[in-house]
């Protein structure tokens, strides 16, 4: 398991759920919510997250199908990661399977009490942690990077 920080973002159409995790990969915890609709600002406010924790890696969730296709949703996670990539560098940003995470953020959440309309504001929150907790559990397991590394396209 390679030391350092790493950052996970939950890309959604209106919010985007930023986690971050210890220095040795043990704990995932929530950062903040970036608004998503302007998304020029929220590329703004994601550097400087990234600026801020010095992470050794960003991981972006990518939303597949259960079945493991990728819709249009993918693709446009998929942009928003490459131009992430391209202001971020040389930070690498990685690609992780994201499927059921918002769904497990959810259901958490309310377990724990918290009411459906307070929750939109940290739900891509809980969603990112879940991604950050599954990609350094991969990295554990397998030894390798989790997910596909973003290549920087000039």
């Amino acid at each position: 398991m390679r030391r350092g920080r790493r950052l996970a973002v939950d890309v959604g159409d209106a919010r985007i759920g930023v986690a971050s995790c210890d220095p040795d990969g043990v704990l995932a915890t929530p950062v903040e919510t970036v608004p998503g609709r302007d998304v020029p600002a929220a590329h703004r406010r994601l550097r400087q997250i990234v600026e801020e924790y010095e992470p050794i890696e960003v991981v972006v969730g990518l939303p597949r199908s259960l079945s493991g296709r990728e819709g249009p949703a993918a693709t446009k996670v998929r942009a928003f990661a490459g131009e992430m990539a391209k202001g971020i560098a040389p930070v690498p940003v990685r690609l992780v399977d994201e499927r059921m995470t918002t769904v497990t953020a959810t259901q958490g959440l309310r377990a724990s009490g918290v009411k459906a309309k307070k929750g939109r504001s940290v739900i891509d929150q809980a969603a990112a942690v879940i991604i950050l907790q599954n990609a350094l559990e991969s990295e554990r397991v397998s030894g390798n990077p989790p997910g596909e590394g973003v290549e920087v396209v000039i």
